[in-house]
């Protein structure tokens, strides 16, 4: 009895032990020194205040995905390396023993702003039986393209949204929702569709001026043939091999942009969700779940709007954010708690490809992690140049490729996410967090499906900063460098 008792106290000693352990790998990222790797041991004493005191209560979240949106730009960009460094690539953010391990992709049906131009699927107006509708473009770019990275992960998941409807399906008969001369052939009398109500002159709500008009036809055949649509287009990617998992039914509604987009009301986001978009998911594809999304406003009126309508809890399962829908996590999250959320769109930035933006891409993370999204989609993972859209601007993106010498540069932006995704595989729990906040200085606190603690911590001001965190009865004390990007992992 006695060396029973006697192993089970050996027992949980070890387990306490390994549970804090007291040696950690330090990861650091600068901008003149982009991966630093050091060790450092937790002490018994703390050095001041702790920043994050890492208690075993309730978790915010068990993290599922890392992801990328599929893009026909970025497809361009990979094909224009040579093969060796466009498969090093591939494996680099696909492959379970790569920097990133991405296992969800984004799938837009229908052309977006980072198309090589607009296309649909169906093109034929009045075709409600979808006789014409195909994929064979996608065939040509966007499947290539995932089945490229279905090479190093097979497992990889998929959802999709729309930019736009067909033309033919849209009360402008146009892909975009405004007129712009330079890159579209929309008509500017047709901007009188959007009627906007200006609203509240206070708050900093985007967009301050709402559509009132759906811009989707709202004819029951209209409908009922684009919720047909989704279905087709599920079934023909399932055919390609590409399991498509969740939907969304929109981009953006409240962007009104030149480029492929869909302005929609409340109203018409109910209608379209509740009578015929959900009923034929669940008719068809049964293990599809269908989310409402993508949501970039931070007017939470609105979204609480079509959130309270009864008719949405029955057929939503869970709420997708990007851009300003994020400031409203917190809120929907308090009242709506029976959905899952995600973000959907990392933001994009504007082509500077500079150490700030990949700060601004770490303090995302630490956001919405932060506030409860068990998945975060990146948007284009790779660009060309100066990463110019064919409607006229620049973004950024994770890996940089110079198209004439034929060469990639890895982003300060990918070494933002590196630390992130390397680290936190899916499954993992977060157990503490703290906001960038006004000492600039982000905190999350991960417990790995092994059982094993990592601190992701940065510092975005110009000198250095303590850092000090308690895990267990100890703690770690060090000194983050300015601009510095931060992991820590415990052996």
């Amino acid at each position: 009895m006695r060396k029973i008792i006697h192993f089970i106290l050996l027992f949980l000693l070890s387990a306490s032990g390994n549970l804090y352990s007291q040696s950690y790998n330090w990861v650091s990222s600068s901008e003149d020194k982009l991966w630093t790797q050091s060790k450092i041991s937790l002490e018994r004493e703390a050095a001041g205040t702790p920043d994050v005191i890492m208690e075993e209560s309730t978790p915010v979240l068990t993290f599922k995905a890392w992801g990328t949106c599929f893009n026909e730009l970025g497809w361009d960009a990979l094909n224009t390396l040579p093969g060796e460094e466009k498969e090093n690539i591939l494996k680099k953010i696909f492959a379970s023993d790569g920097d990133l391990k991405f296992t969800l992709g984004r799938i837009s049906m229908n052309a977006n702003d980072y198309a090589r131009d607009w296309y649909s699927c169906d093109e034929v107006p009045g075709d409600f039986d979808l006789k014409y509708f195909n994929i064979e473009r996608d065939k040509k770019t966007l499947i290539p393209y995932i089945k490229s990275a279905q090479r190093y992960n097979p497992d990889i998941t998929f959802w999709i949204s729309p930019w736009s409807p067909p033309s033919w399906m849209k009360i402008n008969q146009d892909y975009p929702v405004r007129s712009d001369k330079k890159h579209n052939k929309l008509p500017e009398e047709k901007d009188n569709y959007l009627n906007g109500n200006m609203g509240p002159r206070s708050g900093n709500l985007f967009p301050r001026a709402l559509a009132l008009n759906d811009f989707m036809i709202q004819d029951a055949r209209y409908l009922k043939t684009y919720a047909n649509y989704f279905s087709k287009f599920i079934s023909a990617y399932q055919e390609q091999g590409i399991p498509i998992d969740m939907v969304m039914f929109q981009n953006e509604s409240w962007s009104y942009t030149p480029y492929p987009g869909c302005a929609w009301t409340p109203e018409g986001i109910i209608r379209f969700n509740a009578e015929y978009l959900a009923p034929v998911l669940k008719a068809a594809h049964p293990n599809v779940s269908l989310y409402l999304g993508t949501i970039n406003t931070n007017r939470y009126d609105i979204i609480d709007q079509i959130l309270s309508d009864s008719c949405m809890s029955q057929a939503i399962q869970g709420v997708g954010v990007q851009w300003e829908g994020g400031q409203l996590l917190s809120r929907l999250r308090d009242k709506y708690p029976q959905y899952k959320y995600v973000q959907t769109e990392s933001e994009c930035g504007r082509g500077t490809f500079d150490w700030r933006a990949g700060e601004h891409t770490f303090h995302l993370i630490n956001h919405y992690l932060g506030n409860g999204c068990e998945e975060y989609t990146f948007w284009n993972v790779i660009l060309c140049d100066d990463g110019i859209s064919p409607w006229g601007w620049k973004q950024n993106a994770l890996i940089r490729v110079d198209s004439k010498a034929r060469t990639a540069t890895y982003t300060p932006e990918y070494y933002a996410v590196k630390h992130y995704a390397q680290y936190v595989v899916p499954g993992s729990v977060l157990v503490a967090s703290k906001a960038t906040g006004d000492d600039k200085k982000p905190v999350l606190v991960f417990r790995t499906p092994e059982k094993k603690y990592i601190v992701i911590a940065g510092n975005f001001k110009g000198e250095s900063q303590p850092l000090t965190i308690k895990l267990g009865e100890r703690y770690l004390n060090v000194s983050l460098a300015a601009h510095s990007f931060n992991s820590f992992q415990m052996k």
